[in-house]
């Protein structure tokens, strides 16, 4: 991994007010680029349409890694390894699938290398197949593939348009295991086991039983864990590992820590491949001033990138983290509560947060109340910061829909709501998250169903239709919301910055054949209108759109 120089970067951010109900000024997290059809289309991390995956279960690109360490213990239900890696990740963003469902960024389960051994806690026996059981932040699981693998991913991901998430997890280590001995006292605590009931038993603690906690709390400087010394000379790198972590600590002036080490560690995944953000684990759990100074390491190594290899730029976005504060949710605004204290988060520290408010709005909101209760959120007290919404995940049992009985509606909620969308693995195939004989969170993280889409190809169409109008229009995620009518229900969005200006007209729930639209406050008479669902063209007169198709929506823009 490649020499560091930190510097400390002073980023400004500048957020202009709205005027009226037309306009959102936006430049802090926006940059403008040419998409394929060679229009000036405008990438906003506020509206980003990112894809979530778990590294081993999405697509198989490389038989030959599926086995390593000797993982070959029999296991629960969905809990060993299932032979996804980084190659069938580039395999699909060459195919073109990302792209057709309008992804913009794509974040993977963690790729460093895990624990060799695996556990029963009363689920089955478990590999470490989801990554968040690291045993060396500093090298790539044979699992997944190589370092040249993650290089070429994230080349190919960015020739077409799509940035990397990767996942960051600096709050504990890996179960302890005949394999993967527990690492030193002055690293990490093994207990108490956290009660959640107030601020210091979420964080001075052990998430679950056997779980090690890495002490983040302290400045005691630290010799490296003896396990990763007999490893790295083993490997013939324990000296450049050295080298570069006294260079690390030299430039930046940080302690000897616990928390730096892994910090420069996760910091090299940008530098040396170029990264564009991390998808932080058990926010938490962890100081929050911990994540102040992580973003600091990451903003240096994001500009020392930049700098170092310009022909790699994708363009002049800011590094990007956001946080996965498990309950956290937009009725918070920029605070969580942990009932004795409230933190915020956004403070000098994530872009955004996942919002665990999404899916229950959605269940509990008609399309209407949803997105208007989101729009002036977003521009109120939480004007200048960043929600990222789901409806299905790796780790949350109470999905929206688990049997997929509304894929459509799904589609609607998620990719028409203000905000960033998170598709999840299978939301738009309709893979189901309930699997027979899985046991808990196995169920929601089987194999990606790729011999199911022919069958559910309506549903990924649509899926693609509205993730293309997402991506091509930031307005939709990050604009200003206003409803024009309520019968037929019919909104508009729109977005302005620095003389970039994205305004659309969306209809839901229309009648098929003839329907007719009042889109006078974003389109004038004379307009060449386009739905870019069906295809169908219109021109505006006297403020009304006139479209004839098949479906009950519409999603209009103005035809180039």
């Amino acid at each position: 991994m490649k020499k560091y120089l930190f510097t400390v970067l002073a980023l400004s951010f500048l957020f202009l007010s709205c005027e009226g109900k037309k306009e959102k000024e936006q430049t802090s997290v926006v940059d403008e680029q040419s998409n394929e059809k060679g229009d000036t289309a405008s990438f906003n991390w506020e509206a980003a349409n990112v894809y979530f995956l778990l590294t081993d279960r999405f697509n198989n690109g490389d038989l030959s890694n599926d086995t390593n360490f000797d993982r070959t213990e029999p296991t629960g239900k969905l809990r060993g390894f299932e032979g996804g890696d980084i190659k069938g990740v580039t395999q699909k963003i060459r195919e073109g699938y990302f792209s057709d469902l309008g992804i913009n960024a794509i974040w993977m389960t963690p790729i460093v290398e895990q624990i060799h051994g695996g556990t029963d806690e009363g689920t089955g026996y478990t590999y470490a197949y989801h990554g968040y059981w690291a045993k060396d932040w500093t090298a790539v699981d044979p699992n997944y593939g190589t370092a040249e693998d993650l290089k070429e991913m994230v080349e190919v991901a960015h020739d077409n348009g799509i940035r990397v998430l990767l996942d960051a997890v600096i709050n504990h280590t890996g179960p302890v295991t005949d394999k993967d001995p527990v690492w030193p006292s002055d690293w990490v605590r093994t207990e108490p086991q956290c009660k959640y009931n107030s601020y210091e038993s979420t964080i001075s603690c052990t998430l679950v039983k056997n779980l090690p906690d890495i002490l983040t709390d302290s400045n005691k400087e630290v010799e490296l864990p003896p396990q990763l010394v007999e490893k790295w000379k083993a490997e013939g790198r324990y000296v450049q590992e050295v080298k570069e972590l006294d260079e690390f600590f030299k430039s930046t002036g940080h302690p000897r820590a616990p928390r730096f080490y892994i910090m420069k560690w996760l910091a090299d995944y940008i530098h040396d491949y170029g990264i564009d953000g991390y998808r932080v684990d058990t926010v938490k759990h962890t100081e929050e001033y911990v994540w102040q100074e992580f973003k600091d390491v990451c903003d240096a190594a994001f500009a020392k990138f930049k700098t170092d290899k310009p022909e790699k730029v994708l363009d002049d976005a800011p590094f990007y983290l956001v946080g996965e504060v498990y309950g956290y949710g937009l009725s918070g605004g920029q605070f969580y509560d942990f009932g004795d204290k409230k933190v915020n988060y956004f403070d000098d520290a994530f872009n955004s947060l996942i919002n665990f408010d999404f899916k229950w709005n959605s269940k509990e909101s008609y399309y209407e109340d949803l997105f208007k209760m989101y729009s002036d959120k977003m521009e109120s007290d939480m004007d200048g910061f960043g929600l990222l919404n789901y409806l299905s995940s790796h780790d949350d049992g109470q999905p929206f829909d688990p049997l997929r009985e509304s894929p459509i509606k799904t589609a609607n909620y998620l990719l028409l709501s203000p905000g960033a969308s998170q598709v999840y693995y299978g939301d738009e195939t309709a893979r189901k998250l309930v699997v027979e004989g899985a046991v808990g969170d196995a169920n929601l993280r089987s194999n990606m169903n790729w011999e199911q889409i022919a069958d559910n190809q309506a549903i990924l169409e649509h899926w693609n239709k509205l993730g293309q109008f997402r991506r091509d229009h930031p307005a939709v995620g990050a604009g200003i919301h206003q409803m024009i009518t309520s019968q037929p229900y019919v909104f508009y969005r729109s977005l302005s910055h620095s003389g970039f200006d994205d305004q659309v007209v969306i209809g839901l729930d229309l009648s098929e054949g003839e329907k007719e639209i009042d889109v006078r406050t974003i389109f004038a008479d004379g307009t060449k209108v386009r739905d870019a669902y069906s295809g169908a063209t219109a021109t505006v007169e006297g403020g009304k759109a006139n479209f004839n198709t098949e479906t009950t929506i519409l999603l209009v823009e103005k035809q180039n």
